[in-house]
């Protein structure tokens, strides 16, 4: 498997023009791929992330760590911090809490930026161009998925593209029909929303 960090439009775009042929389709589809997301999520941070965190003014509590796959990483006079789920603006503020107490007078701000966002990937196998393991550092959904792995190959079934999902301790299945979203002709319930990938995801196309 390989680590591939992609503009995700821009693979869509070719996937799309290999697969419908027809310049009128390909801007449809590639408005399909964009509107059901209308504004993007914020990114929150994942396992596996790598973070920057600064104090201003006090170098010595710069640091760069990994979250830990239970969620979490170490941070001088804080301890364990659960960072999984947050969004930096909230990590911030639970560093400065937990800062509180080391300074006399208000906590200097605190930036955590995230510099590296691997811990969001999935993976999408099956008959696609370049099937892999990708970590787009941006939620997409399952159309630009497929579009990052190069677009479906030519016998790809794309009326029955399945979601692998871990949910607690095993995978949850979840079917759907792309055939008409890939040729630029999408279905009412294609513009109402294509599922956006969660972290761990397997996109599975037959």
């Amino acid at each position: 498997m390989r680590m591939v960090m992609l503009r995700a439009s821009g693979a869509l775009v070719l996937a799309l023009a290999s697969t419908t042929g027809g310049t009128a389709a390909l801007a449809q589809a590639g408005k399909t791929a964009s509107a059901p997301s209308g504004t993007a999520a914020p990114y929150r941070i994942n396992p596996g992330d790598e973070l920057e965190v600064y104090v201003w003014g006090e170098d010595r509590l710069r640091r760069v760590v990994k979250v830990l796959p239970d969620g979490s990483f170490s941070y001088p006079l804080v301890g364990r911090v659960e960072a999984a789920g947050k969004l930096p603006s909230e990590l911030e503020q639970v560093i400065t809490r937990g800062l509180a107490s080391q300074f006399r007078e208000q906590v200097p701000q605190v930036t955590v930026s995230i510099t590296a966002p691997s811990g969001f990937s999935f993976s999408v196998m099956g008959k696609v161009r370049s099937p892999g393991t990708f970590a787009p550092g941006k939620y997409v959904n399952v159309l630009e998925a497929i579009g990052l792995a190069g677009g479906p190959s030519e016998f790809a079934q794309t009326n029955d593209v399945v979601i692998m999902r871990k949910q607690g301790g095993g995978l949850t299945p979840i079917r759907l029909r792309l055939t008409d979203a890939l040729r630029g002709n999408p279905s009412q319930r294609d513009l109402a929303g294509l599922p956006v990938l969660q972290a761990g995801d397997t996109v599975v196309v037959p």
